[in-house]
């Protein structure tokens, strides 16, 4: 504990011009005497927790009346003393005996950046002329925004790895996708990607580049479950995958896009597939999971692909202060791994600038974000009220769904071939026969000449 000695304490006249009257704000905080000392150190640490630096008056009301401080030696030890011994880290401040509108007040300085400070065990936080007690989540975020650079996994050294461990294939994949030039040394490329520490492969390394990842963190995993209804009370399928985040990204988005409605529309002659959740919001929110998640906890990244909904989990919640609502309203973005999100940029999977929830949204307006325990949750939600529509408005003409889509392809190209019209539809031949029967029968359709250089008439597709 520092002795009062210590202390920086004056008795004397500070000169300086105030412009009366004083008022409260987020760095000023004014007491009517020493009797609310204690008070008076809350206000401190919470001016620090907010500033670092701030004034504090003894002799002054709050709404800025000057009525002066009887002091003397031991008024300003005990301010001291108790400054001293109730604050933690421990505070200098500098205390002054000082004239306000001819009265004799006391002025408190102080400053400090060795966050969060704590006043009698408990956190403060300034808001306004107010001293709020600052909750767990806020404390958390204090703490890890103060060790932020101390505390990033990806800038780790991996214990026990060596650039034996990183596949060059696999890096010389990413820097062609990056236009990036590889001079033929692997360590250079890795050092040039700030992917090095003291010569050595980092966290983010092996798990971007790693020959096998899973060897060095079980958590670089990615698991996968189909359920049959809306809860988890009857499971279809379960998968874990292992490997790179780039091989897990894939994964991830072609086991949702295996186990939800994919319809189609044509484009010309070319079929063009229309899952039933947006495939770029629905690769945004995989992404953000895997660029964005706590890699000091472990766990995997879980999609679930439920009868209602697609939800994709991974842990740690939103970074630096960030709120659901603060994602939600706009461009803001803190990044919990700073060099993960440099590559995965370089790469072409996200951008700088924070737009990936604005992304999800255009595209998928019912997207809900949530924070539950030490998860961050996206959740897009499934059409499991109506038939996806694949070609347009559907007429009720009693043709299903391959019968109007072979009509079309007739009606953009005549001459189209049975065989063409089964690899873009996906269905066999046999099929197409049957369809084109039944089209024929309920006067649809005609075949006008040869089958070799005849052509197709649609007579209706109504």
């Amino acid at each position: 504990m520092i002795s009062v000695e210590e202390c920086d304490f004056i008795i004397r006249e500070k000169k300086l011009d105030y412009a009366l009257p004083l008022k409260e704000n987020e760095t000023v905080e004014l007491k009517l005497s020493t009797s609310e000392l204690k008070e008076a150190i809350i206000s401190i640490v919470a001016i620090l927790n907010k500033h670092q630096s701030g004034e504090l008056y003894f002799g002054v009301k709050d709404d800025g009346t000057v009525l002066g401080q009887q002091l003397g030696r031991g008024t300003l030890r005990d301010i001291s003393r108790a400054i001293s011994e109730n604050i933690e880290p421990s505070v200098h401040p500098s205390i002054y005996q000082v004239e306000i509108s001819g009265k004799k007040c006391v002025l408190v300085e102080f400053s400090g950046n060795k966050v969060p400070y704590f006043a009698y065990g408990r956190a403060y936080i300034r808001v306004a002329d107010e001293d709020r007690r600052l909750s767990v989540h806020e404390l958390e975020n204090m703490i890890l925004s103060k060790n932020r650079d101390k505390l990033r996994w990806d800038t780790e050294v991996c214990r026990d790895a060596t650039l034996d461990d990183i596949s060059e294939r696999k890096l010389l994949s990413f820097l062609k996708d990056a236009e990036r030039q590889f001079d033929g040394d692997l360590r250079s490329s890795l050092d040039k990607l700030k992917l090095l520490s003291n010569d050595k492969p980092t966290n983010a390394a092996i798990i971007l580049f790693g020959k096998a990842p899973e060897d060095f963190f079980p958590n670089a995993r990615l698991r996968c479950a189909m359920f049959a209804r809306d809860d988890t009370s009857l499971i279809l399928d379960m998968q874990d995958y292992y490997g790179d985040l780039f091989y897990l990204i894939a994964r991830a988005e072609k086991y949702v896009l295996s186990n939800i409605h994919v319809g189609m529309r044509l484009d010309g002659l070319k079929r063009v597939d229309v899952p039933e959740i947006d495939r770029d919001a629905l690769r945004e929110g995989i992404i953000n999971a895997f660029c964005h998640r706590d890699y000091f906890e472990y766990d995997s990244v879980n999609v679930a692909v439920f009868k209602d909904r697609v939800e994709i989990r991974n842990k740690g919640r939103l970074y630096g202060g960030l709120s659901v609502e603060k994602i939600r309203s706009g461009m803001f973005s803190e990044r919990r791994n700073e060099l993960i999100a440099d590559i995965f940029h370089e790469a072409g999977l996200i951008e700088k600038w924070g737009t990936g929830i604005q992304k999800i949204l255009n595209a998928e307006p019912e997207t809900c974000f949530e924070e539950v325990g030490t998860q961050f949750i996206v959740t897009f939600r499934r059409n499991v009220s109506e038939e996806i529509n694949i070609t347009g408005d559907e007429p009720d003409d009693g043709l299903q769904e391959n019968q109007r889509i072979i009509l079309q392809l007739m009606k953009s190209n005549p001459r189209i071939s049975k065989r063409k019209i089964a690899e873009i539809i996906r269905i066999n031949s046999s099929a197409i026969d049957k369809n084109i029967a039944t089209l024929k029968k309920k006067g649809f359709l005609r075949r006008v000449g040869s089958p070799k250089s005849g052509h197709w008439e649609v007579l209706s597709d109504k």
